[in-house]
């Protein structure tokens, strides 16, 4: 366990490659309970979200959910977030709801920045204390699930979401947005009720390995697949546009923060971008560690490190410069006493076998 934005959080049950390869291969039951959620609603909540986020909103049906970010005014990133379009209960016929789910370690700054932009007729309510969330990941999620659950799974699809009944416990939202690239579901349930979901899953008979996942397995699967994590490979410094998020990044959809740095971006480049890169040694890239060109200059940073469970190698995240971003291009991860040979690389740097 260890000590995360006012939580003591999981880190690893058993070992990470074994909660890794069991989301890989089966299924992985993780407790993120620690996120937060805040709901906007009201006449003009759709003019609150698309103000504060990049991605268009307005493009969200009910049932719909969506991955964005919230930029500061200097073209850096207040947090990344999923945005749910909400059936909006006691609501009059004009008003609409929405959920923002957002990070634990932005939790304060968040609700703080979405209240100084909220000059709209629209209510904005923290619901995070009163929120469980249970991240249930793999490719045998829907036969462990389904028979908890009056929802037909099979018809929820990708960044797709219904309510229904989980486990005895009415009103539950399950959504198929995922963080590992390995398929499955999220429950969010009043927070009362989340012990008693845990404990029917686990209860569930299977002929298949179902393991609860700490964020060791969470961060290894995520940079899998190349997925930023906030705070390493984003932050308030770093353009959405220059980290690989320009389809999330919506400069036509009308005014928004900072989207006239993003459409100059678009217009001239950029000057860095977040690349992927793996290395044949065997030491782990770390956070901040510099990478450097065949002659030694200092063409970026990394931002995100692991040793692949799948792939089976270490592999990475960064910062270089514009020139060195083409996949192929060999650079060099410096530890501070030697310069490990590395290769910038596509992501998803895992891609599971169609066979």
């Amino acid at each position: 366990m260890a000590a995360f934005a006012g939580y003591n959080m999981p880190v690893v049950y058993t070992t990470i490659t074994e909660e890794h390869m069991a989301v890989r291969n089966s299924v992985g039951v993780f407790d993120v309970s620690h996120m937060g959620e805040f709901i906007v609603k009201g006449k003009e909540a759709l003019g609150l979200v698309q103000k504060i986020t990049s991605n268009n909103a307005s493009k969200l049906e009910i049932g719909d959910a969506q991955y964005s970010c919230m930029p500061n005014m200097e073209g850096g990133i207040v947090d990344d977030l999923l945005v749910y379009r909400l059936p909006c209960q006691s609501c009059d016929e004009d008003e609409i709801a929405f959920m923002l789910v957002v990070n634990a370690g932005n939790l304060q700054k968040d609700w703080d920045w979405v209240n100084a932009q909220n000059t709209f007729d629209a209510k904005v309510s923290d619901i995070s204390d009163r929120t469980g969330l249970i991240a249930i990941q793999g490719p045998d999620t829907i036969d462990l699930l389904q028979p908890l659950t009056d929802v037909d799974l099979s018809e929820i699809g990708f960044y797709k979401f219904r309510k229904g009944t989980f486990a005895g416990v009415e009103n539950v939202l399950i959504s198929a947005t995922g963080y590992t690239g390995a398929g499955g579901f999220e429950l969010y349930v009043e927070a009362g009720h989340t012990e008693h979901l845990w404990d029917t899953i686990f209860a569930q008979k299977r002929e298949y390995t179902v393991l609860p996942a700490g964020l060791g397995a969470r961060d290894t699967l995520r940079l899998e697949m190349g997925y930023c994590l906030y705070g390493n490979d984003i932050d308030e410094t770093t353009s959405p546009i220059e980290a690989g998020l320009g389809w999330i990044t919506k400069t036509k959809k009308g005014q928004f923060n900072s989207v006239e740095i993003f459409q100059k971006q678009r217009l001239e480049g950029v000057k860095r971008k977040l690349v992927g890169f793996t290395l044949s040694d065997r030491r782990v890239p770390r956070h901040g560690y510099e990478i450097k060109d065949q002659d030694g200059n200092v063409i970026g940073v990394v931002t995100s490190g692991t040793q692949s469970p799948c792939l089976e190698k270490p592999l990475g995240m960064g910062y270089v410069s514009l020139e060195y971003s083409t996949p192929g291009t060999e650079i060099y991860i410096s530890t501070g006493r030697k310069d490990l040979p590395a290769v910038i690389t596509k992501v998803p740097f895992y891609q599971k076998d169609p066979a």
